[in-house]
C-alpha cells in the first residue's frame, strides 16, 4: 500500500476515505443519488482517477469478480465533474495511447454488432466480424503481460487480482459466442450480442476512466519506452503497425547500456584474473563447454517453448522463440508466477508447486485438443544433486504436426520436398 502511495506522490488519504464512505452509502441506500453527489461536490471538489485507484485498493474487500460486478457508468455519473480523467498530450506510440486506439476500433466492431443483429442472420458477415473482435485477446493479453506487472511492482494489485478476471471473461464470453455461430445456433449467438457489447463497453470505460490514467500516474517514462518492445512482440489489436520489435529491443539496450570504455576495461581486468566475460566466452557446463551466445542460440531454435520458476515461485526464464504458443513480455520476469495467471487457474499453479517442493510428485502434464491444434505442456519438477527443490520447468509444444504422422520416414526428406 505504502508502494502505491509513494508513486502516487501527495495523497490526502482523509479525502480518499471519504470518497469511500460516501460511495458506499450510496450503494447500500443510505443516501440518495442527489445526497451523495452534493457530498461529494461539497467535501472532495474534485478527484484524480488515481485517488478512485487507490480508494479500492487501500479500502475495499479484495474480490476476484470485483470488477466484472462494479456498475462503471453509475460511478462515473456519481463522479461526474468531480473525476478529472483526461489523457491529452500523449504522443500516438504511447503504450497508453495505443490502449485507446484499439478502443477506438472495437467501439466500431460494437456498434457493427448492434446493426447487424436487426437484420436476418447471414453467417458470413457474422464469421467476417468475429474475425476481427477476436482480436481483442492481443489487447487483453498486452495489459495482462505488460501493463499489470509494473503496477503490481509498484503497489497496485487490483488491476492483476480483479481486471484480468473481467479481461478473460469478456475473452471467453466472444470465444463461446462464436462456438454458438460455428455450430449454427442462431437463436443462442444472436441472444449473447447485447451482453458482449455491453461487457466490451464496460470494460472500456474501466481502462479509460481509472486503469489507463493511474497508469499514466504511476509508471515512468523511462518504464513507458520500455514496454514498446513487449508490446510490439505481444502485438496489437486492430492496428496496422509494422513494429520490428527486436530492432526496439536493441535500440532500448544500446540506450540504457553503460559507457562501452568502462565496460572494455573492466571485462579486461577480470580477463587478467581468469574471469570469462561477454556473450562470446565460453561456459563449464555439466557435459562441454558453450558460450552464452551459444546457449540463447539453442534455446531460441528448440521447436517448444520453455519458462522456468525458481524455489521462491519467481519467474526468472522464458525461451525467446518465434513459434510461441502464448503470448509472454520481459514483465513476467521477476514476478511472482501466482500473478501471472488468472485468478481461476492460480490454485493448480499452486498445487503444482506444492506437491513438486514436498517430493510427492516431479512431473505433470496437460494438453489441450481443439480444431487445427493439439498443445502439449509438461511440468517438470527441478532438483539439485541433493535433491533440494530449485524450482519448476515448464515446456510447451503444439504437437498437431506430430500427431498426424504415420508409418515411418527413414529417408531424407526436405521441407521443400514434401
Amino acid at each position: 500500500m505504502e508502494d502505491m502511495k509513494k508513486h502516487l506522490g501527495q495523497v490526502d488519504v482523509a479525502k480518499v476515505k471519504l470518497m469511500v464512505r460516501v460511495e458506499e452509502d450510496y450503494e447500500n441506500g443510505k443516501l440518495s443519488f442527489d445526497e451523495a453527489r452534493a457530498m461529494l461536490e461539497e467535501r472532495v471538489g474534485s478527484c484524480a482517477p488515481a485517488e478512485i485507484a487507490l480508494a479500492e485498493q487501500m479500502f475495499t474487500e479484495e474480490d476476484p469478480d470485483q470488477c466484472r460486478k462494479e456498475d462503471i457508468q453509475g460511478k462515473l455519473a456519481l463522479f461526474e465533474g468531480i473525476l478529472q480523467t483526461g489523457m491529452e498530450g500523449l504522443p500516438a506510440d504511447h503504450p497508453l495511447s495505443r490502449y485507446v486506439q484499439e478502443n477506438e476500433a472495437c467501439k466500431k466492431i460494437t456498434l457493427e454488432i448492434e446493426d447487424l443483429v436487426q437484420y436476418p442472420l447471414i453467417k458470413n458477415q457474422w464469421i467476417e466480424l468475429y474475425d476481427r473482435l477476436i482480436q481483442v485477446k492481443r489487447h487483453l493479453s498486452r495489459k495482462q503481460m505488460q501493463l499489470y506487472p509494473v503496477l503490481e511492482q509498484k503497489g497496485f494489485t487490483r488491476p492483476t487480482t480483479t481486471m484480468w478476471t473481467l479481461d478473460d471473461y469478456v475473452r471467453d464470453e466472444i470465444r463461446d459466442a462464436r462456438a454458438l455461430l460455428d455450430a449454427d445456433d442462431d437463436d443462442a449467438f444472436i441472444a449473447r450480442q447485447q451482453t458482449i457489447v455491453a461487457d466490451l463497453r464496460d470494460l472500456m470505460a474501466k481502462e479509460e476512466s481509472i486503469l489507463f490514467p493511474t497508469s499514466l500516474k504511476m509508471i515512468t517514462p523511462e518504464e513507458f519506452e520500455a514496454m514498446k518492445s513487449g508490446d510490439a512482440e505481444i502485438g496489437y489489436a486492430w492496428l496496422d503497425l509494422d513494429v520490428d520489435h527486436r530492432a526496439l529491443e536493441r535500440e532500448q539496450k544500446a540506450a540504457s547500456s553503460p559507457d562501452a570504455t568502462f565496460v572494455d576495461e573492466l571485462a579486461a581486468l577480470l580477463g587478467k584474473h581468469g574471469i570469462a566475460t561477454g556473450p562470446d566466452a565460453e561456459l563449464d557446463m555439466k557435459t562441454g563447454k558453450l558460450t552464452l551466445s551459444q546457449v540463447n542460440l539453442m534455446l531460441q531454435n528448440l521447436p517448444l517453448d520453455i519458462s522456468f520458476v525458481d524455489e521462491h515461485e519467481i519467474v526468472k526464464f522464458y525461451s525467446d522463440t518465434d513459434h510461441r504458443i502464448f503470448p509472454r513480455s520481459k514483465n513476467v520476469i521477476g514476478r511472482d508466477v501466482k500473478n501471472c495467471h488468472p485468478r481461476a487457474s492460480v490454485h493448480i499453479v499452486q498445487e503444482i508447486v506444492e506437491k513438486f517442493r514436498a517430493g510427492e510428485e516431479d512431473e505433470v502434464d496437460f494438453w489441450i485438443n481443439k480444431p487445427g491444434a493439439f498443445i502439449y505442456i509438461y511440468y517438470k519438477a527441478v532438483r539439485d544433486e541433493d535433491g533440494t527443490f530449485r524450482g519448476v520447468l515448464e515446456m510447451m509444444q503444439d504437437c498437431t504436426r506430430i500427431r498426424s504422422l504415420e508409418d515411418s520416414r527413414t529417408l531424407l526428406t526436405w521441407g521443400s520436398e514434401k
